[in-house]
């Protein structure tokens, strides 16, 4: 049996009663009005302590970072040295960690197709794409190169290069694709029973796009369930209800409509997971 509890934007907690694994990091989630003033600010220790209490998080060997934009990574340090967990992640990702005092011997820089064995845990590391570029979020590529200190502006957290992972654990076969975006035939061959795909973009997407991102993604991987990530409006908190991303971001009713309708069209299984809520798989 594998657990799964989501915790919004693309924060996942893995747990098979021994191991637990976290793919991304991020609890505290500030505002708009601060992302888009500059304001500095640090991670919310209070609701990360408890938040790691009510979902017993206290087996944690390691935290695998997707990319660094502060919606994926601003809360791994502190977590990380709570925890005594490894941080996973590019060279952007260690800086991260460095600038939030987590020891050097404690980070690992991953590449692509880099493998990782942790207790029944095969973790393979994949280079993606980001989503397309806007308006808020104009930095792919660019790197964090030196040590990134709290308290930060937010927008101090490049993307730094993007990453999917693929987990095997006792038979089942997991691909966590954060972005809505693909690299042409970079899935030929993987197959995964479960897909946790992001959507953030897709209510935007034209029907190419839309049709290529499918093709690329879930039929290339034959998954049998889809489950969307980065849905959900990070900028709020996770103790208030849960809301969609603001509409002039994203229409998350658009994407849910068109997400499951292809699903429906391809015999695809689909659930929408529910920030702070654990599944089995």
């Amino acid at each position: 049996m594998l657990k799964v509890t989501f915790f919004g934007t693309t924060t996942l907690l893995f747990d098979d009663g021994k191991d637990q694994i976290l793919f991304d990091a991020h609890f505290t989630r500030p505002s708009l009005v601060k992302y888009v003033a500059g304001a500095k600010v640090k991670t919310n220790t209070r609701l990360c302590d408890k938040l790691i209490r009510l979902n017993h998080i206290d087996r944690l060997r390691a935290i695998f970072v997707s990319h660094t934009h502060h919606d994926h990574v601003m809360d791994a340090p502190y977590v990380a040295n709570r925890c005594g967990a490894v941080i996973y992640g590019s060279s952007s990702a260690k800086n991260v960690a460095i600038g939030g005092g987590v020891p050097e011997e404690k980070t690992v820089v991953f590449h692509h197709g880099g493998e990782y064995t942790i207790g029944e845990y095969k973790i393979r590391i994949l280079k993606s794409l980001h989503s397309k570029p806007t308006k808020l979020n104009d930095d792919l590529g660019v790197p964090i190169d030196r040590p990134l200190v709290q308290p930060a502006s937010l927008r101090d957290y490049k993307e730094g290069g993007s990453y999917d992972f693929y987990v095997e654990h006792d038979g089942k076969r997991i691909l966590i694709r954060p972005s809505f975006n693909y690299i042409e035939g970079q899935l030929d061959g993987i197959k995964a029973d479960v897909l946790f795909l992001g959507v953030a973009g897709l209510a935007k997407a034209d029907e190419a796009m839309e049709t290529t991102f499918f093709a690329e993604t879930v039929e290339k991987t034959n998954a049998g369930l889809v489950i969307p990530v980065h849905w959900d409006n990070f900028f709020a908190p996770l103790e208030q209800p849960i809301e969609g991303m603001p509409k002039v971001i994203e229409k998350t009713d658009v994407v849910f409509h068109k997400l499951a309708g292809y699903c429906e069209a391809h015999d695809v299984d689909c659930l929408i997971q529910y920030p702070c809520t654990s599944i089995e798989i």
